[in-house]
């Protein structure tokens, strides 16, 4: 396994992101999520994302259960700022000081530990001037709760903001072959200022595996059926977007999955893909993405098999909470 810098964290090149553990993509079963943490971990895998809202705060528990025992082999990502009720219904995104410090504290009860290696806000709250939550996350820090601070799906304005009042070690925000947004001003930023960017779905939400033939191949409570881009037409338009970079990925001889993986790692050494597994076979996969190198011929071939904006679809049925 390769490692890149986040800030003063060193990292595997490829993390794990663990929502789809406990929600989201239907069914799942915690000692087999349990067993694949393990197995990561054992692959060199040390980077862990998970948030309090996945479950809800279900996701931290079992994190916290992988990871008895190795804490100090493991770097411990989790979020606040999705508040929601133990019974799952949506609250709101909040911001404000007293909740950053009261997410963190139950935060750190429920993984068992004594301290979080990056903490992010995982929505912006627009009510809320971010000088506010950046110094609040930084008390943290100065505490002892947390050892470096993020943001995820924050505007270029809004990082900059809070990097005045607190070094930003990372920046999470979608990132992949269908969702280049980032590269316009996000990535130019938060390079000037010397921030890591942490990629979620690198494969699309599972869309570029090439496993996913029709809507009825997701279980009917998958979050993705709401998703535009897995909805009618934009769905049948994109499954075009997908046989193209498989047949990219036949030619190299690896599976599309590893394909988008490779891909993302290639556009920089400040980038670390975390792409999700709930199964062996899967991580697996996607780790031994870390060992294929793209020429600058077949890089090439990719952006014209994808060009920016090639997605059919919002990657959200409401847009309004990312970039902000």
């Amino acid at each position: 396994m390769h490692h890149r810098k986040l800030g003063p964290l060193s990292v595997s090149a490829i993390g794990l992101g663990c929502m789809g553990m406990s929600e989201f993509y239907g069914a799942h079963d915690d000692a087999q999520s349990i067993d694949t943490i393990h197995r990561a971990l054992d692959l060199g895998v040390n980077f862990l994302d998970t948030a309090d809202m996945y479950g809800p705060f279900t996701n931290e528990q079992l994190v916290g259960r992988a990871i008895r025992g190795r804490r100090d082999s493991v770097v411990l990502a989790t979020k606040f700022g999705n508040q929601r009720n133990p019974d799952g219904s949506w609250v709101g995104v909040n911001g404000r000081p007293d909740y950053v410090r009261a997410a963190c504290d139950a935060s750190l009860l429920r993984l068992g530990v004594d301290h979080i290696d990056l903490y992010y806000q995982h929505r912006v709250d627009v009510t809320t001037p971010i000088e506010e939550t950046a110094g609040a996350m930084g008390d943290l820090v100065r505490a002892g709760k947390v050892r470096c601070i993020g943001l995820s799906e924050a505007a270029p304005a809004t990082i900059r903001r809070a990097h005045a009042v607190h070094p930003i070690t990372a920046l999470q925000t979608e990132y992949s072959i269908w969702s280049r947004e980032p590269e316009d001003e996000i990535l130019p930023t938060v390079r000037e200022l010397g921030i890591g960017f942490v990629a979620y779905s690198p494969i699309g939400r599972g869309f570029l595996s090439g496993r996913i033939k029709s809507v009825e191949d997701l279980e009917p409570d998958d979050y993705r059926r709401q998703s535009p881009r897995f909805k009618g037409e934009n769905f049948r338009k994109n499954l075009d977007l997908v046989e193209r970079i498989g047949q990219l990925a036949r030619e190299k001889g690896v599976t599309p999955a590893q394909l988008a993986i490779a891909w993302v790692l290639s556009r920089g050494d400040d980038i670390v893909p975390i792409p999700g597994s709930r199964r062996i076979p899967h991580l697996e996969e996607n780790v031994a993405a870390v060992n294929v190198t793209l020429t600058r011929e077949e890089l090439a071939r990719i952006d014209d098999a994808a060009p920016k904006g090639v997605a059919v679809g919002d990657r959200y049925p409401d847009m309004t909470r990312v970039n902000n």
